[in-house]
């Protein structure tokens, strides 16, 4: 060697597996985050995530949650890296060179690694993320919807999240290098990390702190938005979730050090003790884990419980067969629609149709004001003409439902679902306006009606209604059908034809989206000139929904046309296509996240197995039996696995046990949601098989590289 630099090239070549190891950790880490980047930030994505909505936050909880744990995992694989390089390190400046040598070496081969780890990782991710996409579309449903396309500007984050790799390594290398004794640096890589004392209380506060921070995570935005009128910002709401953090790290650190059950000390003695003299890392590897598998289970749950309660709900409808239409459309009629029922031999067992109302509503208007990074705040103001509703008679109620009902006149009822859920659909209306004759009426709000397929709508007295709706045209009027037929699970042709004819005779002016209204657009005219509805470019500027009739198949079509049929066969047939980009997102996003617990799993009980291979040795050449020696291997290896996956099974359940019980119907949970709920417990049974599988073939191989029999 003719100098410092094939020494050092030389010993690198010696210790290939280190370099290896980390090079793979962050290469999987990068890998990660820009298939979900790309998955998540996609075009084709967005367009049927709504700005601010439900399914959009989720994905990027999720996407937060895998953020911390990548992160996490990669500091985690630098600091084994460096310890394992320290007697290296420590043995090059005993010899004579200088810090500044090492120092040198040392950034060359690191930006090297990261740079080539990073940049792999990031040119595979797309393609990963795609050829898993197409995966789907090939095995489970192709739609037009389905055609996925990237953002470039996606790689904004993987280039972030790779600064920070590159940053944490070449800090951390830093202070490997800034120790002043050589021996501590020689001794570094033979140190353990034990866990001080754990007190027997930790377990409990635990406990309590997790479930403290959990709820205090879920109820104060609420308060805040109710009682503060302040939306604040994501930062401010995470806040509230640390103390759960706290809890659930004092909660492993008490399970890999005291555990849950009274034991004689000498019980395991071996396992147990080399627990605790790694139980830094095991712990920190264990939050990584716990974390990932909640993400991982709450998108997982999307799926299940999305099409059980769906195909529960349409299969509990009274009606076959509804659908309604603005008066001015030529839009089937009953004679037209028995004929074409003829055409597929399909026959109709009974009809209902009846007038409907669109009047002008009272309620409160909330004005938000922009407070920056302090998220928005919002005032509201009565008006007593904000928007616009659809009424019907009781008569023509019962009509059509088959359920009589007498109201009083001036009085008013909401009608919300069977389940009697969802009474913010039916808010209290207590002023009524027939906005083209200037006729009004107060009204006393009273118990909501129930019925699913009239949802939002609201009943009058039939003299009450006469008189509001005397004047109006039809643009303002609608016409709603319920019909039945015989073997409705075999009229699928038949629904598909009126469907299309349906939207074929549907024009331009009703291509509209629920967010449209004819009130509050007679209101914004009146008052700026313009209604931002009206206005293309501000729909997609701000990812609302357009409705297109030549993308009739498509999830935002059929969940926001405001004219949707709704057919119970076509409904349950259609449903996977239709909510497919949905369903095919949260799968994703929960097989990449469980793809990184087993690795992390996988990578954390190898490195026990090579940093304890000595005392294996040791205990074999005393006698130790291989049996022993493997329950003891044993012991390790299924505490890594079994612990993150009850912590973090139990923490995402009652977590979505909670969410299923604050939907607000009187019981607590609908038949939909119960359905559901066990679906997803059906999903845990089945991740969990898969999990106990890594675990046994992760044991194996501890097994046979630490040559136990």
């Amino acid at each position: 060697m003719k100098n410092f630099s094939e020494l050092y090239a030389q010993l690198r070549r010696k210790n290939g597996k280190q370099y290896a190891l980390l090079a793979a950790c962050i290469f999987f880490s990068v890998l990660l985050m820009t298939a979900y980047v790309s998955m998540m930030r996609s075009p084709s994505i967005l367009a049927v995530l709504p700005e601010g909505g439900d399914s959009r936050k989720q994905v990027m909880m999720v996407f937060v949650l895998a953020v911390i744990g990548c992160g996490m995992f990669t500091t985690y694989a630098a600091g084994l890296f460096f310890r394992q390089k320290s007697r290296q390190t420590g043995v090059l400046l005993a010899l004579g060179a200088s810090r500044q040598q090492l120092k040198r070496e040392q950034r060359r081969e690191l930006a090297l690694l990261a740079l080539a780890a990073c940049a792999a990782g990031a040119v595979l991710g797309g393609p990963l993320a795609w050829a898993v996409w197409q995966g789907f579309r090939l095995l489970l449903v192709d739609s037009r919807e389905m055609a996925l396309a990237f953002d470039p500007e996606s790689y904004l984050l993987t280039l972030a999240f790779s600064a920070y790799v590159v940053g944490m390594l070449f800090i951390m290398g830093s202070r490997s290098l800034g120790r002043v004794n050589i021996i501590d640096i020689v001794q570094e890589s033979h140190k353990s990390e034990p866990i001080r004392e754990v007190k027997p209380w930790y377990g409990p506060v635990g406990l309590a702190l997790l479930a403290t921070g959990g709820l205090l995570g879920y109820l104060m935005p609420s308060f805040f938005v109710r009682q503060l009128q302040w939306y604040s910002p994501p930062i401010v709401d995470g806040l509230f979730y640390l103390p759960a953090l706290v809890g659930l790290y004092m909660i492993l650190l008490h399970t890999v050090v005291n555990g849950w059950r009274r034991r004689h000390p000498y019980q395991d003695i071996i396992a147990t003790s080399m627990m605790k003299f790694q139980g830094r890392q095991t712990v920190r590897n264990m939050l990584v884990m716990t974390l990932l598998i909640a993400g991982a289970y709450f998108a997982s749950f999307y799926a299940p419980m999305m099409s059980t309660s769906a195909a529960l709900n349409s299969g509990s409808w009274p009606v076959d067969y509804v659908y309604h239409w603005r008066t001015d459309q030529n839009i089937p009629q009953q004679p037209e629609v028995e004929a074409l029922a003829r055409q597929y031999g399909v026959s109709l067992t009974s009809w209902a149709q009846q007038d409907a109302a669109r009047l002008g509503v009272d309620g409160l208007e909330q004005m938000e004001t922009d407070q920056g990074m302090l998220g928005t705040t919002y005032k509201r103001e009565y008006r007593k003409l904000l928007l616009s509703k659809v009424f019907l008679s009781e008569s023509a109620y019962a009509a059509l439902t088959g359920r009589p009902t007498d109201l009083a006149p001036g009085t008013c009822a909401g009608i919300v679902d069977d389940e009697g859920g969802s009474r913010y659909m039916a808010g209290d209306v207590t002023h009524l306006t027939n906005t083209l004759t200037g006729a009004e009426l107060d009204v006393e709000p009273v118990e909501p009606l129930r019925y699913s397929l009239l949802m939002g709508c609201y009943v009058l007295d039939d003299g009450d209604y006469a008189v509001l709706a005397a004047g109006l045209t039809e643009t303002w009027r609608e016409t709603w059908v319920f019909f039945n037929v015989e073997n409705v699970d075999k009229t699928y042709p038949f629904a598909k034809a009126l469907f299309n004819e349906i939207v074929d005779r549907s024009g331009p002016e009703v291509a509209l989206c629920e967010y449209w209204d004819p009130v509050e657009r007679q209101l914004e005219i009146q008052r700026q000139g313009s209604y931002n509805y009206d206005d293309p470019a501000y729909l997609q500027e701000h990812d609302l929904t357009i409705i297109r009739y030549d993308q009739r198949d498509s999830s935002e079509f059929r969940n926001g046309w405001t004219y949707m049929p709704r057919f119970r066969v076509l409904d349950r047939n259609d449903f996977v296509t239709t909510m497919a980009v949905f369903l095919m997102l949260f799968v994703f996003i929960a097989l990449i996240c469980f793809a990184a617990v087993f690795v992390i799993a996988y990578t954390r009980c190898m490195t026990i197995a090579l940093a304890n291979r000595q005392v294996y040795e040791d205990l074999a050449r005393l006698g130790a039996p291989g049996s022993y020696l493997r329950r003891s291997v044993r012991g390790q290896v299924s505490r890594v696995f079994l612990v993150p996956t009850l912590v973090g099974t139990g923490l995402i359940s009652v977590f979505y046990t909670l969410i299923m019980y604050a939907n607000g119907t009187p019981l607590g949970f609908t038949a939909g949601e119960l359905a559901g709920m066990g679906a997803c417990l059906g999903v845990i049974a089945g991740v969990s098989a898969l999990l106990y599988a890594v675990y046994r073939l992760t044991l194996q191989r501890v097994c046979r590289t630490l040559q136990i029999a």
